[in-house]
C-alpha cells in the first residue's frame, strides 16, 4: 500500500476519533502543534531513527505533548509510534487539516499578484472570494511582477488568469495572426 494512502487511512481514523471527543477543531490545534514539532528537524530525526526505541519516542511525545493536545490524540500518536508509522506524521497531519478544511467548508487558494498585498486588501480579497464561492477562502498570496497586473487565482487544478500579462499576449497572438491589408 502506497504512503499516502496509509497516511490518509491514518488520517481518517483520527478524523473519526476527533469527531467522537473532543471534537474536529480541538484535534485540528493539536494536529497543527504536531506539524510544529515535525517541522523541527532534530525532532523528526529522533522519532524517525531505528536507533531510539518506541518507548522512548512515546515518552518523549507526551512530555512534549501532553499539555498541548488533546488526550486522546496523544495516544492516537504512540498508536502511531508503536505500529512504526512516526514518518508518516506529517503526511497524517496534513490530510488532517485537508479534511478539517472540507469539513468547515474552508478552500485553500493560491493567489498570484503584481504587488503586495497591504493586511486590509488581503481581507478584502478573501471576503470577496467567499462571496464568489459561497465558501470561507483562505488565500495563501505570491508576489511575481512578471504578471505586470491583475490577479492570478489557482485552487487545485483550476486557474482563473486575470493578469495583465496574460491579456497582452492574447493580444500578441491576436496580431501576429492577422493578416495585413495593403
Amino acid at each position: 500500500m502506497r504512503e499516502d494512502t496509509v497516511a490518509r487511512n491514518y488520517a481518517e481514523t483520527l478524523f473519526e476519533l476527533a469527531d467522537r471527543h473532543e471534537g474536529v477543531e480541538a484535534f485540528g490545534a493539536g494536529v497543527d502543534s504536531l506539524a510544529t514539532l515535525m517541522d523541527d528537524r532534530t525532532a523528526r530525526e529522533f522519532l524517525v531513527t531505528p536507533r531510539v526505541s518506541a518507548a522512548d519516542k512515546k515518552a518523549a511525545l507526551a512530555r512534549t505533548l501532553e499539555n498541548r493536545v488533546p488526550p486522546m490524540l496523544l495516544r492516537f500518536l504512540q498508536v502511531v509510534v508503536d505500529k512504526g508509522r512516526q514518518r508518516l506524521l506529517p503526511a497524517i497531519a496534513a490530510a488532517y487539516q485537508e479534511m478539517l478544511d472540507r469539513h468547515l467548508g474552508r478552500r485553500h487558494m493560491e493567489v498570484t499578484v503584481a504587488r503586495p498585498l497591504s493586511a486590509g486588501d488581503t481581507e478584502h480579497l478573501a471576503g470577496k472570494l467567499a462571496a464568489a464561492t459561497g465558501a470561507t477562502v483562505i488565500p495563501h498570496v505570491k508576489v511575481r511582477p512578471s504578471i505586470v497586473g491583475g490577479i492570478v487565482i489557482r485552487e487545485g487544478d483550476t486557474v482563473y488568469d486575470g493578469s495583465v500579462k496574460r491579456q497582452l499576449d492574447a493580444m500578441r497572438r491576436r496580431l501576429m495572426a492577422a493578416e495585413l491589408q495593403p
